[in-house]
């Protein structure tokens, strides 16, 4: 059984430097998906964000080429 770190928005801000009103607002829904990037434990209203998965996708994402197109499942398209 794996190790997850789960952070409040508040603690998912400080840790990549974004506003948590950005998160909540911007990012939430569009890069961070829920069951991947957040869940929300006992189908309650509050947010958990996974930060192992969040740290990794960064991480994939910051050494992709920008001259492919990317793919929800992580790969890159070359068109």
């Amino acid at each position: 059984m794996s190790t997850c770190t789960y952070l409040t928005t508040d603690e998912l801000s400080s840790r990549i430097k974004y506003d948590s009103r950005t998160i909540r607002d911007r990012l939430k829904d569009s890069v961070l998906l829920e069951g991947r990037h957040y869940i929300r434990p006992f189908g309650g209203r509050k947010t958990l964000y996974i930060w192992e998965q969040i740290e990794a996708d960064m991480a994939q994402h910051s050494a992709m080429s920008s001259d492919g197109i990317p793919l929800a499942s992580g790969g890159v398209i070359h068109g």
